[in-house]
């Protein structure tokens, strides 16, 4: 989204659960590791943490103050994989170019360039979460 920068957001942080596909999408401001860290303990304090964080590698993931998030919670691994190398995350690979043709479509379909506010509608949908309308 660094292209489609809207009040100083211009990237995605998607979250993905392995076992249940369960996304949780974040707009960043940057890709620095603080922000990045800020973002993972609010997942981690709501969800619990993973035994494994899959990573792409990406330099943030690296950085000491996610090495020191994770020592928190000292029965997590960082795994790295290659960036974009769909053979290691393939499903989130997926789920990022299913979220950004939602993400697309939305905007258009809305004449809004508001997508860190769609983002939590994009979740929602994302995670196919059906609630039956009350009478």
């Amino acid at each position: 989204m660094q292209s489609q920068c809207y009040n100083d957001y211009r990237f995605i942080l998607n979250y993905q659960d392995h076992l249940t596909k369960f996304v949780l999408l974040r707009s960043l401001k940057s890709k620095r590791a603080e922000e990045i860290a800020i973002n993972v303990l609010d997942i981690y304090t709501t969800f619990g943490a993973p035994l494994i964080l899959h990573s792409d590698n990406g330099r943030e993931f690296v950085n000491s103050i996610i090495t020191n998030l994770n020592e928190m919670w000292s029965d997590v691994k960082i795994v790295h994989g290659k960036p974009r190398h769909s053979q290691n995350q393939g499903s989130v690979e997926r789920a990022n170019r299913d979220i950004e043709a939602i993400l697309a479509a939305w905007m258009t379909d809305n004449n809004s360039k508001d997508w860190p506010t769609t983002l939590k509608f994009i979740q929602f949908q994302k995670n196919g979460v059906n609630r039956s309308k009350s009478e």
